[in-house]
């Protein structure tokens, strides 16, 4: 179960780390959908107001969708100069059969 749920958020993460601005669209859209159906609760406020509302959420989770993104990015990064860094010592860097 545990190598399967480990399988399934890889799967995620590489998915999220391909397809970025696609994942942080997504998120805007469900948080000013979300946040417009909340708003459109609360009839004692004026439509201008329950927009203004659903655009500043929408700005924060965007906001932190992006935050989101970049620290998958630098993580992602990370990892792989770590990587390179580490097969380095086994991979030659001669290119004279080049020549």
């Amino acid at each position: 179960m545990a190598e399967e749920s480990k399988t399934t958020m890889e799967s995620v993460r590489s998915w999220v780390v391909q397809h970025k601005l696609r994942t942080v669209g997504c998120l805007w859209l469900s948080g000013i959908t979300g946040s417009i159906a909340y708003n459109w609760s609360r009839p004692q406020m004026k439509t201008s107001v329950r927009l203004i509302h659903a655009r500043l959420h929408a700005q924060a989770l965007t906001l932190a969708a992006l935050a989101g993104a970049a620290t998958v990015e630098y993580y992602d990064r990370k990892s792989t100069e770590t990587k390179e860094a580490s097969y380095g010592n086994f991979v030659p860097l001669d290119n004279s059969h080049k020549n």
